[in-house]
């Protein structure tokens, strides 16, 4: 069975979301029939590639008054996964390169730990996710090598696969990060709870599987 999930590094919601998949997967049956591929979806394709306002000054701007409260529910969501979400540090820019690096990580069989690190590097360290630096220094902790990595970010490499994943998610109807599309069906949320996760996933094993003979 395959389960592409959608995401973007700026979205809290996809770290959380990240934490739930993996919590509903290790409940299902045949957890090793399961191959998880991470697509690309910018959030803010528009975004420069300097640090600008922080997340949560961003939120500010979107929701006035109700943002303190949206963004505490957010760091709360996120603490009951054990992530620590600080929304004051991280500051959007433009995460193309940060894509790239995570397809390169997916055809040297590391997606999930770049992704993680990646996430990690954002929403808890703060860390400029377009500076090519520190992708380089991210990629290496999760185990790429060094070199590859920098001949990536140096070029344009895997630009085109990024493209793919976005034409994709506009013929599917994806409309936000994260979004689970179970074996090209239709997409749906990847930040529902871990229970209702592995009821998609369960389910979707069923059918995957066929009749019984």
């Amino acid at each position: 069975m395959q389960v592409e999930i959608y995401v973007d590094v700026l979205c809290p919601w996809c770290y959380i979301g990240k934490r739930r998949v993996a919590a509903a997967l290790s409940q299902v049956d045949g957890r090793d029939q399961v191959q998880i591929i991470w697509r690309s979806l910018e959030l803010a394709p528009e975004s420069g590639r300097e640090p600008g306002q922080s997340a949560a000054e961003a939120m500010r701007e979107w929701w006035g008054d109700q943002a303190e409260a949206r963004v505490a529910h957010i760091q709360e969501l996120g603490a009951a996964e054990g992530l620590e979400l600080n929304l004051h540090l991280a500051r959007p820019v433009n995460t193309f390169d940060a894509h790239r690096l995570c397809h390169l990580a997916a055809d040297r069989g590391l997606a999930d730990e770049v992704m993680e690190r990646l996430l990690r590097g954002y929403h808890t360290e703060g860390l400029d996710m377009a500076d090519p630096v520190v992708l380089e220094r991210l990629a290496v902790e999760a185990g790429l090598e060094a070199d590859e990595v920098r001949a990536l970010l140096a070029g344009d490499a895997y630009a085109e696969r990024v493209r793919a994943d976005e034409r994709r998610a506009a013929e599917l109807g994806v409309a936000g990060v994260p979004s689970m599309v179970i074996d090209g069906g239709a997409p749906v949320s990847a930040v529902q709870p871990p229970a209702a996760l592995r009821l998609l996933l369960e389910n979707a094993a069923q059918v995957s599987a066929g009749p019984v003979p």
